[in-house]
């Protein structure tokens, strides 16, 4: 196995820095974030815990070792790459320089897939099945489903942001995305399941199925 520090080439442009939201660091008092509010830096107060820096949580545009995990993985080797959604970066006078953001891993793990022509996305996670109407009495599990559905329920607001939405947006975008290579993104699938059930996920015993549809 082989670990890769993966650069994630972002667009500056990408409308999430307008608005940051993504929160980092440790929690601080209201008056230090007052006081980091009146120097740039953007604050926000973090569900009833405390105030926390938030930055911008753009889509990645590109990794940029992909050549290189692509010639691990022809060298028979596995590849470790995207670690904590990969290091931000953006193109500025010809070269990479770091941006400050985070990137949602599941949208790097996409990302990821469809630069190595994946036939499959993988996400694994702390439940069996996506779900809607979660937590309700009529909860129902969901084996599989297509991108169509997927986006009807994200209308819906059936996932729940930070946690269940971007897991299904990123496989819904790894099954119509552009092709990496020579496979087409309609051959393409996704599944969504129980870390300790990765394998009857794969041989389609649990978990929900992503397929373009």
């Amino acid at each position: 196995m082989a670990a890769i520090i993966t650069q994630v080439e972002v667009d500056p442009r990408d409308r999430a820095f307008e608005n940051p939201a993504k929160p980092i660091g440790s929690f601080m008092t209201e008056d230090e974030a007052e006081a980091l509010k009146r120097k740039g830096v953007a604050v926000m107060e973090d569900a009833g815990r405390g105030w926390r820096q938030v930055v911008a949580s753009p889509k990645p545009v590109k990794i940029v070792e992909a050549e290189t995990i692509r010639a691990l993985l022809a060298a028979g080797q596995i590849p470790i790459a995207g670690g904590g959604g990969g290091i931000p970066v953006a193109m500025k006078d010809g070269q990479y320089r770091g941006i400050g953001a985070v990137i949602d891993k599941d949208f790097t793990a996409a990302k990821l897939a469809e630069s190595i022509d994946a036939d499959m996305l993988i996400i694994l996670t702390a439940v069996e099945k996506v779900a809607i109407n979660f937590g309700r009495s009529d909860q129902k599990w969901l084996d599989v489903l297509t991108a169509a559905e997927a986006e009807k329920y994200i209308a819906e607001n059936q996932f729940a942001k930070g946690s269940m939405l971007p897991k299904v947006q990123a496989a819904v975008s790894f099954v119509q995305g552009p092709a990496g290579g020579e496979k087409p993104a309609g051959q393409r699938s996704a599944i969504i399941t129980l870390l300790a059930r990765a394998k009857d996920g794969l041989e389609g015993r649990t978990g929900t199925r992503i397929v373009k549809g």
